[in-house]
């Protein structure tokens, strides 16, 4: 495991050591309490993290990127330099460009929850039918 220069480690962090590689925490990281870092990762100089933020192994962090409490990147994704991400997203993908990221649904009674997200499936068909029906809507228009 290598620490660079000027990090600081919260309470209750947990960072792996590296398994097939060094685990690597650059110059300047800021981590805060209870996160958990996995083996293998690698984090940019500069970058730093709010609580709770989980990291799985071999996940590999730009410089100067910030994420949110409670956000969990999956292992094995890339996140370019100047990445912010939100309280509480979770990372899925390897992001390539600055910016800032979010996602996640705020909680809604269980029963309701189900019910949206079956119908989330289906949003790009919906759309397509509804951008179908408009444009049929707008021909018969035309037609009066």
């Amino acid at each position: 495991m290598l620490i660079g220069d000027d990090v600081e480690i919260g309470a209750g962090t947990t960072i792996d050591r590296g398994a097939l590689s060094d685990t690597v925490i650059g110059d300047g990281v800021k981590l805060d309490n209870q996160i958990q870092v996995g083996h293998n990762v690698r984090i940019g100089a500069h970058t730093a993290m709010a609580g709770c933020v989980g990291i799985a192994g071999s996940a590999v962090i730009g410089a100067r990127c910030t994420f949110g409490g409670a956000a969990m990147i999956l292992g094995h994704l890339h996140i370019a330099d100047d990445v912010n991400v939100s309280a509480g997203t979770l990372v899925t993908k390897s992001i390539q460009a600055a910016g800032t990221y979010s996602g996640g649904v705020p909680f809604l009674e269980h029963a309701s929850w189900l019910k949206n997200f079956a119908r989330l499936r289906h949003l790009d068909a919906m759309a397509d039918k509804i951008r179908v029906l408009e444009q049929r809507l707008a021909a018969l228009e035309k037609k009066s």
